[in-house]
This record gives C-alpha cells, sequence and structure tokens, in this order.
C-alpha cells in the first residue's frame, strides 16, 4: 500500500524531475515495513493447546461438584472441581486430565 501510494504521488503530485526518486523512496519504506513486520511476527512461539489453558481464568457454566463445565476463553470444558463451584462462579484452570479440566474456585 505504500508503494501504491508513492506512485500516486510521483505521477500526479511530484514535478517530472523527482517521479524515480519518490518511487524509489517509497519502495524503500515499503521494503522496511515488510521487514519489521516479519520480524515482529516472528519474535515469539506460538501458544496453542489445552497446556495453556493451565492458569486462565473462567466460569462455571454449570454447577461443578464434583464435575460439570466451564467457559474458559469463550470455550466451553468439562471440568472437576474438588472444592465444588457452582454455576456463574469464577474459576481458575491449575491442571488438565485428557480433555477434561481440572478448576479451583477464584474465591476460596
Amino acid at each position: 500500500m505504500i508503494l501504491l501510494t508513492g506512485i500516486a504521488l510521483a505521477f500526479f503530485v511530484a514535478p517530472d524531475g523527482w517521479r524515480l526518486p519518490v518511487v524509489a523512496a517509497f519502495a524503500l519504506l515499503e521494503v522496511a515495513e515488510t521487514v519489521f513486520t516479519w520480524r515482529l511476527s516472528r519474535r515469539g512461539a506460538p501458544k496453542v493447546g489445552a497446556e495453556t489453558l493451565i492458569g486462565a481464568a473462567g466460569r462455571a457454566v454449570t454447577d461443578c461438584r464434583p464435575t460439570g463445565t466451564v467457559r474458559v476463553h469463550g470455550e466451553v470444558w468439562q471440568a472437576r472441581c474438588e472444592a465444588g463451584a457452582a454455576a456463574g462462579e469464577p474459576v481458575r484452570v491449575v491442571g488438565r486430565e485428557r480433555l477434561m479440566l481440572l478448576v479451583q474456585p477464584l474465591d476460596r
């Protein structure tokens, strides 16, 4: 987009002798922006999977006494809460067993 802006400026605004330098300058800006955003996007490893849920806060959808469902990061999971959690109560994920999350109420 930066390069297209430079080309438009070169042909419609810049005087005849400045067309090539304007396009070259905007091309350099385009390359610099591309390199910057590419390096910025490669900084950290992607964080995916059920392991990333440990430590996340959520809310009990149904009563967890000891099993029920919770919503964490917008997803509904089966959960087990040994201390018990009522529906709507905030919980924190402390572990997982296969596809079941182990949670504890935040209030306790």
